[in-house]
């Protein structure tokens, strides 16, 4: 991916051309402390705005009484030691108070804690959290995954001022830097938590793919052989267990899905007839042994 490099210019003069003053921006770097999580992130912010609005909307008590200081939050992701990838300026228009158990009960906030958000942890003692309500401002949506600044020391320090720091212009590239190429479909793999943050050109491709597709129960290795043939395609089925974990496979709806990882055995023409695709899903499952008891293909 090439790079443009500008010229050495610093984040606040970025904010104080736009008539934004420096002091009344808080710059977060967001990089989640859990691994399955933090794997995904970017998929989030790329795919699921709505779980990232979730995701920066509460806070621990200091960064809470940092925020209400603030007029504006610029968002940004870790991008590489030392450095920091820009996704939006926020300005922040309201707050408000819930319970612990009202922030628990958010969708976006259950969703997110199946992806590996930990949430709450038991040692902390609040009854009540702050809300706030981020508006995304068009402030050079142009640069949204593309604009790479410093992020000066120490690198776990994730929030600071606009005014106390030094945020110097890295480089802005071509392309957003979380929009991963389609892979090729014999090296398509993905947990069942990144069904549902698949970017856009990925479902694109796999709206026009059919064939057979493989999961597997990472907890102890089972296998289940499917297809998707006729007027549908792979990305319909997936969808599918992305809703419901199971898609409707007994054996599979006594497992957690989390523990799923789905790949694509076999391409198939879409104007291939039925039983031909059936013949060679029977064909995988002869041969991988994923029917029941061995696996969980109940026939």
């Amino acid at each position: 991916m090439r790079l443009w490099i500008p010229n050495r210019s610093r984040l606040v003069c970025c904010f104080e051309a736009s008539g934004i003053r420096p002091r009344d921006v808080l710059v977060f770097r967001h990089r989640p402390y859990e691994p399955s999580l933090n794997r995904i992130f970017d998929r989030i912010v790329s795919e699921r705005p709505d779980l990232f609005d979730c995701y920066q909307a509460t806070h621990g008590p200091r960064t809470e009484a940092a925020l209400r200081k603030a007029s504006y939050l610029a968002s940004f992701i870790r991008y590489r030691a030392g450095s920091a990838l820009f996704v939006g300026l926020y300005e922040l228009t309201n707050t408000r108070q819930l319970t612990v158990e009202e922030c628990l009960a958010r969708p976006a906030h259950r969703e997110l804690m199946t992806l590996g958000m930990v949430g709450f942890k038991a040692t902390d003692s609040r009854e009540s959290v702050t809300e706030f309500e981020l508006s995304r401002t068009d402030w050079h949506a142009e640069w949204r995954e593309r604009l790479i600044v410093s992020w000066p020391p120490p690198d776990r320090a994730w929030y600071r001022w606009a005014d106390r720091n030094e945020f110097e212009v890295l480089a802005i590239t071509e392309e957003s830097v979380l929009t991963p190429p389609v892979p090729a479909w014999d090296q398509l793999v993905v947990d069942w938590a990144e069904l549902a943050l698949l970017p856009a050109a990925w479902r694109a491709a796999l709206s026009q793919w059919r064939g057979i597709y493989l999961i597997i129960d990472q907890a102890d290795g089972k296998q289940y052989v499917g297809s998707a043939y006729g007027s549908e395609n792979i990305l319909q089925r997936w969808t599918g267990y992305a809703r419901s974990g199971h898609g409707g496979n007994e054996l599979l709806r006594t497992r957690d899905p989390r523990r799923f990882r789905f790949s694509i055995l076999q391409r198939l023409s879409p104007d291939l007839d039925d039983a031909s695709v059936i013949a060679i899903e029977n064909s995988w499952k002869e041969r991988l042994g994923s029917r029941s008891p061995a696996g969980l293909n109940e026939n």
